[in-house]
């Protein structure tokens, strides 16, 4: 992935950048791997706001199928293009199957048109192919892992991330996720190998707040800056500090450094090491 920078013509340019896109080679989607999904932004049925999580207009999006679960066992694919999917931050690509099938996957790092993916349990060590876990040699790097057998790849799914195959003993392989936790996965989960594209996602300024509006994202505004009834930061005479000694929600609660995961938790089990020792 490039990075173009503006020059500083006006406010709005003079930090931003974008992606040129050079690696994008289709700019329509597959008018069968598409569907409409209504997303509410925290609206109920009458279109009052119930939850506050500052979302709303945005530009039209259509939403991809992309194929987690790599279910296709045994038959070849072949990468026929490479989109842009307005719904995450990663590429997406698009593959043609021996059988007819089409479907798109994540696209990952150094994979590109024309190249051979197969979803099977002897599959090759290769960029894009997908097997077990515990079939994956030890320090190869992984995307797409699933967390139960069956239910479709949920660890590493966004732009640069990557998980580490770390060791295989018994009934589970320990993997280092993106976040730095060293966990348990059962052996018979699926991954991807390679790293996820688009490493360069996280270099972008988008430079101006209409950037924001455009992504569906609606302005938030500071708890100090509203009235005490509003949140618990709020209100006093001008510019004034928040009057606790730790910030708050605006329902009362901790918000910065509070641990929220239960401690009896069932998972807690298969963590080795928390991403918060780091």
């Amino acid at each position: 992935m490039i990075i173009r920078f503006y020059k500083p013509y006006t406010s709005g340019t003079r930090n931003r950048s974008v992606s040129n896109f050079s690696e994008i080679t289709k700019s329509k989607p597959e008018k069968s791997l598409t569907f409409f999904i209504h997303r509410p932004k925290g609206r109920n049925s009458r279109g009052i706001i119930t939850c506050k999580i500052n979302l709303g207009g945005g530009h039209k999006r259509l939403y991809r199928r992309v194929e987690f679960k790599r279910n296709k066992l045994g038959v070849i694919g072949k990468v026929s293009a490479i989109e842009y999917d307005p719904n995450r931050n990663a590429r997406i690509a698009l593959i043609f199957y021996n059988n007819g099938d089409k479907s798109y996957i994540i696209h990952p790092k150094n994979l590109f048109i024309g190249d051979i993916v197969l979803s099977d349990f002897n599959a090759l060590i290769k960029t894009g192919n997908a097997l077990p876990i515990s079939g994956i040699p030890l320090g190869t790097l992984v995307h797409n892992v699933e967390f139960e057998p069956g239910k479709g790849g949920q660890i590493a799914r966004a732009a640069g991330t990557f998980a580490q195959i770390l060791a295989n003993e018994g009934k589970f392989v320990t993997l280092a996720m993106p976040s730095g936790e060293v966990r348990l996965i059962k052996k018979y989960c699926w991954a991807t190998i390679g790293q996820v594209g688009n490493l360069d996602h996280s270099n972008i300024v988008l430079g101006k707040a209409g950037r924001n509006r455009w992504l569906g994202r609606r302005p938030r505004v500071r708890g100090v800056a509203m009235n005490p009834c509003d949140h618990p930061h709020g209100g006093g005479e001008g510019k004034s500090p928040i009057g606790r000694s730790k910030p708050v929600t605006p329902w009362g609660k901790p918000a910065l450094g509070k641990k929220t995961r239960s401690p009896k938790r069932y998972s807690n089990k298969y963590i080795i090491r928390s991403r918060k020792s780091l």
